[in-house]
């Protein structure tokens, strides 16, 4: 699988998807075998959900460097659930 493959398969997943309600595509780029994207959701509830996620091509398998998904109540007011590996600290 190619950077390029494997964002395309993302944005067509989320554009069939019965939650989605519309996509913003912030930023998306390749590198070699490495990319990084950056998508803001509305979903059929209303609720907000940002994706952002670094990734690389090793043996022809994407393998997540860094990541960040969070969702958020209509106002952004409220987080809902937020996943990260970034580190955590007391």
């Amino acid at each position: 699988m190619t950077p390029e493959s494997y964002i395309d398969t993302i944005k067509m997943t989320l554009a069939t998807s019965s939650i989605v309600r519309c996509i913003d595509m912030l930023q998306e780029r390749t590198h070699g075998m490495s990319g990084f994207i950056r998508i803001r959701l509305r979903l059929m509830n209303d609720d907000f959900m940002e994706l952002v996620e670094f990734f690389k091509v090793i043996d022809d398998q994407i393998q997540t460097v860094e990541y960040r998904y969070q969702w958020m109540n209509p106002e952004k007011t409220i987080l809902r659930k937020r996943w990260d590996n970034a580190p955590h600290h007391p």
